[in-house]
């Protein structure tokens, strides 16, 4: 039963993508609905939940700062995917795997698994490959672009995620520090829209914002609290096999909805992509896997 329900989780949240794309508003109006519709079902959920937040002032800040770095990744996504489409976009911000490795490595001084170094060259041959090499079957708008801002968003999330795990591991639930962090996603998409988007609206239209309630309760909020409370208590393993199902299945649905068709060369780096994410989730969780029964060995 956890399993189907964490698989469907993350099915769903596979269409967060998608979600974006059927709204078909500006690229900072989504980037900034997608938190600002979330709050009030957080902070329903914290209600709901009442765990003792024992984070300091000081770490609540750092959980709001955490934020605004997810607010930039939401930003640059969205241009990702007007870019280069809903599958491409998904894949290449995966590619965060890979950077919080080389992130916990140069900042904190953490040893990243040996398949994270392995992988580095496959990654970034697919991500190369999937900017189509300036061939004319290239698919997407700007697929350069695209894989660039791709690159920016799983750079900019690698980075939240290692300060959001930071500052929140003292709460005992998740929907403190997952509230603090939207509203700072919310402040900085909306300084950003503002700042950068002239077509930034705040008006609620039909059905645009239908598609960006969804993504905001369905995918940010209740799929994402499910994993949260589903994953911990499976294998190690199977949790990093199911959260590969997101971007494998968002492919399917943008090629199945939008008619996204890669070239040949695209889809060599997909795979290559996919395969280089593979290899560092399932390495690390066997290597955590190994660890647990080594420290359950040693206890008297």
């Amino acid at each position: 039963m956890l399993h189907l329900l964490a698989v469907a989780a993350a099915a769903f949240i596979s269409f967060s993508a998608i979600f974006i794309r059927l709204a078909d508003v500006s690229v900072s109006t989504a980037a900034f609905f997608r938190p600002a519709y979330a709050l009030p079902a957080i902070a329903l959920l914290l209600a709901a939940n009442r765990g003792h937040d024992r984070r300091s002032p000081r770490e609540r800040w750092g959980t709001f700062a955490a934020g605004g770095l997810m607010g930039v990744a939401f930003t640059v996504w969205n241009y990702a995917i007007s870019y280069v489409g809903a599958g491409l976009a998904t894949v290449l911000g995966n590619t965060q795997v890979i950077f919080v490795g080389l992130f916990a490595a140069w900042v904190f001084r953490e040893r990243p698994p040996r398949a994270t170094l392995l992988a580095v060259p496959l990654v970034l041959g697919g991500v190369v490959l999937a900017t189509g090499v300036g061939r004319p079957d290239a698919y997407g708008a700007d697929p350069l672009r695209g894989v660039a801002f791709g690159v920016v968003n799983a750079l900019t999330y690698a980075a939240f995620l290692l300060l959001f795990r930071r500052t929140a591991r003292a709460a005992s639930r998740p929907w403190g520090p997952l509230l603090d962090a939207s509203l700072g996603a919310a402040a900085v998409t909306f300084a950003l829209g503002l700042a950068t988007d002239p077509g930034f609206d705040l008006r609620p239209t039909w059905p645009a914002h239908a598609w960006l309630l969804a993504l905001a309760i369905g995918s940010q909020t209740l799929a994402w609290g499910a994993i949260l409370a589903v994953l911990p208590r499976l294998p190690a393993l199977d949790t990093s096999v199911i959260l590969l199902v997101q971007p494998v299945l968002t492919v399917v649905w943008g090629a199945w909805l939008f008619a996204e068709r890669p070239s040949p060369l695209q889809w060599l780096g997909v795979a290559s992509v996919l395969a280089g994410v593979a290899a560092v989730v399932v390495a690390s969780a066997l290597e955590r896997s190994r660890a647990l029964r080594s420290a359950a060995g040693a206890v008297p």
